[in-house]
């Protein structure tokens, strides 16, 4: 197949050629390597600060005061939005600057120049839709109030590191008002992580090998949310309820209130480095975003031919060139800097990002930041319903699902947001044909053909990361969307064993409080369990091994209850993890879902997986039956981004599990296990329950606590709460926080 043009900054020149072959049509492939200018090791001193700009800095640190309540949660308010954006960026950097900064370095494809060459992958994937030129025009075109945000959050980064001369970044030492266009919603990255690092290098790398490599994990500890509403039918105080329950990385989400003179008044969780509330709420209505929603990302496959050194693609039956961007990719060496050149290819589709079948694949996705940016903002400030719907509208909300809930009582649902009109008649689980214009995206569709809830008759409304088709329940009766109504491009996801889980509380929910909304949320079974566990048994039964007599008579008494004093737990969790990673690859081959897969699996194989997770408990702990609360556990020992953990320094235990199997709260290590005992690193993380009237009232917790500084007081204060699923009281109007305040400054004092 066709290799694309590839130069490396090396201490010589040299010429080679390649004849590769696709579509039966051979051709000569030319990659010069060259001698290519200097590049220096990234400063990280600060560059010198004009008396101009300190001077608009100290005046507008004048117009924010920042309030710290006793769990070290910023309160900021500011006269403008601008100053009160200003403010919260500044109270970010103190809580974790390190971690803004690598979210930038990211988004903006510059994390080679920090860890070396292995990354220039990662880089380009980023570069192929993230440019500062393309950014900087987008900026300079911004409505004037999105371009004070925009000048509000680089200035309050820059103002804290001037006034904190002693931390020195890795690469930003400045920050400009365009860089938060390049992180536009609420995760890293964004739709642009669905594209295969490993195919991305074997096409441009010209290394055709990795191309049959599949290296992403069998099954991951899932990267979504719960998303509860419920209507005023279902609550005590008749009032709707939301339940706010991202499932990310720890520590990737800090806890913030930001207030302005301007009808600014949002608290919640906050990407480190965004200036909008992601996950939360006002004072009239709050918004829940889970993953994975409708297919927006669609690629193309393309029939290549070369001509005069020009490659070309078919479309409408002509060849119609590729547009060619050379890609410049600095990255950091033992010595100082080098850099590595690649040219990319671009269809009217969007980026070549891989190879297959002799085919180049393009891809298309959402890329307009000024909209997204747009919209994750002013959504915090809508008062209603009908000010949502129309914030919606922007359509530039392509990576989430909405769950949504308002003091008006209304409870709604968006599967997605951004939905491209296609061809109902092709598959779009799998590239279509790039030849064709009638495999083009026709215009995107209205927010009111997605599929949505609105105020549903069964009073409640659940997401978690699963198919609609449940949304408002299951069987007879049920108000949920009808899968026969919509094409089959606006949902991905199927039906997961959370989303059964949430169905079976949640129809039973009545006269719900916050802490009955807790206590639902964090029911402790493990539905997957319900369907692993048969098979086992009846494997068992037609070949009883005495050697497993004791674990069976364990697992066949077990309520599928993650308690810490569970030992039928352990073993479940080590049985089913062992058969994932032993025959993971078998389900992946057959575009099964693991979970799904597992009670398929032979008789021998089921007896097999649990034989080899009793010897492994054995070995590590002395014995299978051990409690699960000794080998869960919740451990910060630093404030490193890849955190480290250690068996013999103190930890908590913890009774909740991956949401692979089941558990809504969700509680998974995603890091190499390098202990005996399991720490958790992803799932809940921020989670809070919200009763809206005409007085808010919250309650939240946090993993470990809102500084990531070790020194600091509010390092670990959250975490042995967090650990029992026991709540705090949100200081949400300003007598509250002032009765619990413990530091009240403007920025630089």
């Amino acid at each position: 197949m066709l290799s694309p043009q590839t130069k490396l900054v090396t201490t010589k020149k040299t010429n080679f050629a390649l004849s590769k072959t696709v579509a039966g049509i051979s051709f000569l492939l030319y990659a010069s390597f060259h001698i290519a200018p200097a590049y220096s090791t990234p400063t990280t001193s600060a560059p010198t600060t004009s008396t101009k700009d300190l001077a608009r800095w100290q005046a507008t640190a004048q117009k924010v005061t920042i309030s710290r309540d006793k769990w070290g949660i910023p309160h900021v308010v500011g006269k403008s939005d601008a100053d009160a954006v200003f403010g919260l960026l500044y109270a970010q950097a103190e809580d974790d600057f390190k971690r803004i900064e690598l979210n930038y370095i990211n988004a903006l494809g510059r994390l080679a120049e920090v860890e070396g060459e292995a990354q220039i992958w990662h880089d380009l994937r980023i570069k192929l839709f993230i440019q500062p030129k393309d950014l900087q025009a987008k900026y300079a075109a911004s409505p004037a109030w999105l371009k004070a945000l925009m000048n509000g959050f680089a200035d309050g980064l820059n103002y804290y590191l001037h006034t904190h001369p002693e931390v020195k970044p890795r690469l930003i030492t400045h920050f400009e008002p365009w860089m938060a266009l390049a992180f536009s919603e609420g995760s890293i990255g964004g739709d642009i992580e669905s594209i295969n690092l490993t195919q991305l290098e074997a096409l441009y790398g010209k290394r055709p090998e990795l191309a049959a490599l599949n290296m992403d994990p069998v099954m991951p500890e899932p990267r979504g949310s719960n998303g509860f509403a419920i209507a005023p039918t279902r609550t005590a105080n008749g009032q709707a309820m939301l339940w706010i329950n991202p499932h990310t990385s720890f520590y990737f989400r800090p806890e913030v209130q930001v207030t302005s003179s301007q009808g600014l008044n949002a608290y919640g969780a906050v990407t480190w480095g965004q200036f909008f509330i992601y996950q939360g709420f006002n004072q009239y209505n709050g918004w829940m975003h889970t993953s994975n929603a409708a297919d927006v990302i669609d690629e193309f496959a393309l029939t290549i031919s070369q001509k005069a050194g020009k490659y070309y693609y078919l479309y409408e039956g002509k060849p119609r060139p590729l547009k060619v961007v050379e890609q410049s990719l600095p990255f950091k060496t033992s010595t100082g800097m080098d850099n590595r050149k690649i040219s990319t290819y671009f269809s009217h589709h969007g980026p070549v990002v891989r190879a297959a079948d002799g085919k180049w694949i393009a891809v298309q996705l959402m890329n307009e930041p000024v909209k997204a940016l747009m919209q994750s903002y002013l959504r915090t400030k809508t008062r209603d319903y009908a000010g949502f719907a129309k914030v919606m509208d922007l359509r530039a909300n392509s990576s989430n699902n909405t769950v949504y809930a308002d003091r008006d009582g209304n409870i709604a649902y968006f599967h997605g947001d951004f939905v491209p009109r296609r061809n109902p008649q092709l598959d779009w689980t799998r590239p279509v044909d790039g030849s064709l214009r009638t495999a083009d995206w026709q215009g995107l569709h209205p927010v009111k053909d997605i599929i949505q809830l609105f105020n549903p008759a069964n009073g409640w409304i659940q997401n978690t990361n699963n198919w609609p088709f449940s949304a408002a329940g299951t069987g007879d009766g049920n108000s949920s969307p009808r899968l026969q109504d919509y094409p089959r491009y606006m949902w991905t996801n199927g039906e997961n064993a959370r989303g059964l889980h949430a169905v079976k509380v949640l129809k039973e929910a009545k006269n719900l409080t916050l802490d009955g909304m807790i206590k639902l949320a964090y029911d402790n079974e493990l539905t997957a369990f319900e369907s692993l566990l048969p098979p086992l048994f009846k494997a068992y039964d037609a070949a009883p091994d005495p050697a497993l007599a004791e674990q069976i008579k364990s697992l066949r008494t077990w309520d599928l209850r993650a308690t810490l004093e569970s030992s039928p737990t352990s073993l479940a969790i080590y049985w089913a993890q062992d058969l994932v990673q032993t025959h993971g690859a078998e389900a992946r081959s057959k575009n099964v879902p693991a979970v799904d897969y597992l009670p398929r699996l032979p008789a021998s194989a089921l007896l097999a997986g649990l034989q080899r997770a009793s010897q492994r408990l054995q070995n590590d702990f002395g014995h299978w039956q051990m409690p699960w609360g000794e080998i869960n556990r919740f451990q910060r020992l630093s404030g490193d981004i890849n955190a480290s953990y250690d068996d013999n320094k103190p930890s908590l235990p913890v009774s909740f599990a991956s949401g692979n199997w089941g558990a809504l709260a969700a509680y998974g290590m995603v890091a190499k296990q390098t202990t005996k005992r399991i720490y958790g690193d992803r799932g809940n993380s921020f989670v809070a329950a919200v009763s809206f009237g005409p007085r808010i009232q919250a309650k939240s917790i946090l993993a470990g606590g809102e500084s990531g500084d070790p020194a600091s007081v509010h390092f670990n204060d959250q975490a042995e709460m967090y650990s029992k699923a026991q709540f705090k009281d949100v200081l949400f109007y300003p007598e509250d926080v002032a009765k619990h305040l413990k530091r009240q400054y403007h920025p630089g004092q």
